[in-house]
């Protein structure tokens, strides 16, 4: 067996390649083609594995390798950068190394998304994007009048109503182009048993539901709960040293953004609409403030979603123990008919 591990960059990679004691029997700058990549290994006779960090741009690496039966590793770049710490870094450090925790088995391996699902899950993170945009805008509108203590933007002055028309023009194109990215993507995710399911779970509508399935992807690589709780950042980091425990309950970027952006945005909307998650909320928020209680929310409904998703079994409509007295009609949402047809 030859490992090799591979330093990714925009237009070259650098291979290095070692044997099964560890000594390196080849290594090369390559240009990044498939010709060239593919060429450097048939160089090597035999089986081989390979290791590449997951960061921007692996895609066409990780399908390449493994249409032509190379087994690749798709390192998590946080874990490997505290395991490999070296003085000296260069890209012929940086890959043979790899290649040598590659050998030994020490690569702290990251989750690779079905490539079926990949476009959907990126689709969903470039509509996040354009509603960000669109936020952004609507926000410039409201500066603008605030300049002039007006209610009514179409009364702004001379240039000032210039820039609210560019602004109106701008926003006006975001929502088309998200009503577009939502109406194509109803016709596929939205089938899937997995978005039927939690599509039943209080506060998760179509879009929370499409975002919280894709960004999970196969429920069974989290060994529990707490697990799961972890990689959506949903629970606070921890610091114990001296006997002393603190614990961090800022933001952290450990984990998976998107999925703690679709939980809170649940959490919402279930206290708002189900008087039972609203009481739970309430009691939380007298001990703990606002944020800890939408955290909490938050956190009960990836609990369901948890449960619902790697048991396969429909949702029961019980929150904490206590039956909801709001139930979703079981046949919502329908699938419309799209105005354009969403190819990947």
């Amino acid at each position: 067996m030859t490992f090799t591990g591979i330093d990714l960059h925009r237009a070259f990679s650098y291979l290095a390649s070692t044997d099964q004691d560890g000594a390196v029997i080849n290594e090369a700058q390559v240009k990044n083609s498939d010709e060239k990549i593919l060429g450097y290994f048939a160089a090597t006779p035999g089986p081989h594995k390979a290791v590449v960090e997951c960061t921007i741009g692996w895609y066409w690496l990780v399908d390449l390798l493994q249409n032509h039966g190379i087994d690749i590793v798709l390192a998590n770049s946080r874990m490997t950068k505290a395991i490999a710490a070296a003085k000296v870094k260069t890209d012929k450090v940086d890959a043979t190394v790899l290649a040598q925790l590659l050998r030994m088995d020490f690569i702290p391996a990251a989750y690779q998304l079905d490539p079926t699902h990949r476009a959907h899950r990126d689709v969903m993170r470039f509509r996040l994007r354009l509603v960000q945009k669109r936020v952004s805008a609507v926000n410039s509108v409201c500066r603008l009048v605030e300049k002039f203590n007006l209610d009514d933007p179409e009364a702004l002055p001379g240039s000032y109503y210039y820039q609210y028309q560019q602004l109106q023009a701008h926003i006006d194109l975001l929502e088309e182009q998200i009503s577009s990215i939502e109406t194509g993507l109803s016709q596929t995710v939205l089938q899937t048993p997995e978005v039927q399911r939690i599509i039943r779970i209080p506060g998760i509508g179509e879009i929370d539901a499409y975002s919280i399935v894709l960004e999970t992807g196969d429920i069974r690589r989290f060994a529990t709960e707490k697990n799961y709780f972890s990689y959506a950042r949903l629970v606070p980091g921890a610091s114990n040293s001296g006997g002393k425990s603190r614990h961090n309950y800022k933001c952290s970027k450990v984990g998976n953004k998107y999925l703690k952006i679709a939980f809170t945005d649940a959490g919402v909307h279930a206290v708002r609409y189900y008087p039972e998650i609203r009481e739970y909320y309430k009691r939380k928020l007298r001990k703990k403030g606002k944020r800890l209680a939408q955290n909490l929310v938050a956190k009960e409904l990836a609990r369901i979603v948890y449960h619902v998703l790697s048991t396969e079994t429909d949702y029961n409509n019980m929150f904490k123990g206590k039956e909801l007295s709001h139930i979703k009609r079981h046949r919502w949402p329908r699938p419309t008919s799209p105005r354009f047809e969403l190819v990947f």
